[in-house]
C-alpha cells in the first residue's frame, strides 16, 4: 500500500510528463501534448486509487478488520456528531488511512526541503545550494 501511495504523488505525474514529452518533440509546447498529460496523470491517479481501496479492502479482510457501523466524513458532520454514538465505541484508524498519511507526511516534508534548500530564487538569482 506504501508503494502504490508513493506512486500518486511520483510515478503517475513523472510517467504523465514523460508519455507528454514524447508526444512533444522539439519546439514551442502544444496543447496536443499538454492534454495527452493531464488525461493520462488523471487515469492513473484514479487507477492507483482503485488499487489502494482494493488493497485496504484485502488487508481488513486478512486482518479480520470489519466496516464501522456509522461512518462520516468529517466535514459532513455536525461537531454534535464528534460524540461517540454508543458508549465504549471509538473511531479507529485503518492500516490504508495510517499509510496514506505516512505517505503525504513524507511528500510535504520532501517538497519543503526541496523548496527551502535545493531550489533556486528568482529574486537573487541564488543556485539555492
Amino acid at each position: 500500500m506504501l508503494a502504490v501511495a508513493l506512486n500518486v504523488w511520483t510515478g503517475s505525474p513523472l510517467l504523465a510528463l514523460w508519455i507528454g514529452s514524447r508526444l512533444q518533440g522539439s519546439g514551442p509546447p502544444k496543447m496536443g501534448p499538454v492534454f495527452v498529460v493531464v488525461v493520462t496523470f488523471a487515469v492513473l491517479s484514479f487507477a492507483l486509487a482503485g488499487v489502494l481501496a482494493r488493497l485496504g479492502d484485502a488487508y481488513n479482510r486478512r486482518t479480520g478488520q470489519t466496516a464501522q457501523v456509522h461512518r462520516h466524513v468529517a466535514w459532513l458532520r455536525s461537531m454534535r456528531g464528534e460524540r461517540p454514538q454508543y458508549p465504549g465505541d471509538r473511531g479507529e484508524v485503518t492500516a490504508l488511512e495510517q499509510i496514506l498519511i505516512i505517505a503525504v507526511v513524507v511528500c510535504i516534508l520532501a517538497f519543503e526541503i526541496w523548496f527551502f534548500f535545493f531550489s533556486g530564487s528568482p529574486i537573487d538569482q541564488r543556485s539555492g545550494r
